[in-house]
């Protein structure tokens, strides 16, 4: 991997909903309701589970785009990976970890991911795609609190 992020984000409530919310479909396309982006492909609704896939279509940076995810560890309510496995990304993997605090859960969204095109995408995660992505995941989160919250 050549980039690689972490997000701390503090939700309301206890792990085993911030997890189960975490993989709704839906809940993920009103958080990206900015980028326009849709399932597609796959599993397309509901709860997304190991193994299974889903393909997003999304406006991304003035360009849109298209890549499919696979969920490929889950370890209920504690921990799940989704990572590419066609789209623009020479590598994309995100790791999203659930712990119980005393007053909900602390979730962590580790990114490790590498652009193609050699040196030229080198230069592109440290100039945009770096804080790009960080951004989509903070706005992300923001939308899962909220969500949880009101709920």
């Amino acid at each position: 991997m050549s980039a690689a992020f972490r997000v701390v984000t503090h939700l309301p409530v206890p792990p085993e909903r911030a997890f189960a919310l975490s993989l709704d479909i839906g809940a993920h396309l009103r958080s990206m309701a900015a980028s326009g982006e849709r399932a597609v492909a796959g599993r397309t609704s509901g709860t997304i589970g190991l193994g299974e896939t889903v393909t997003w279509r999304a406006r991304h940076l003035g360009v849109v785009w298209r890549m499919t995810s696979e969920i490929t560890a889950l370890e209920a309510p504690t921990a799940f990976v989704d990572e590419q496995v066609r789209g623009p990304f020479a590598r994309f993997r995100h790791e999203h970890r659930f712990t119980a605090t005393a007053d909900g859960t602390r979730m962590v969204d580790e990114i490790a991911f590498r652009a193609p095109f050699g040196p030229l995408g080198r230069i592109a995660e440290g100039l945009v795609l770096r804080r790009y992505l960080r951004a989509l995941i903070v706005e992300r989160n923001r939308s899962l609190a909220a969500e949880l919250h009101a709920a």
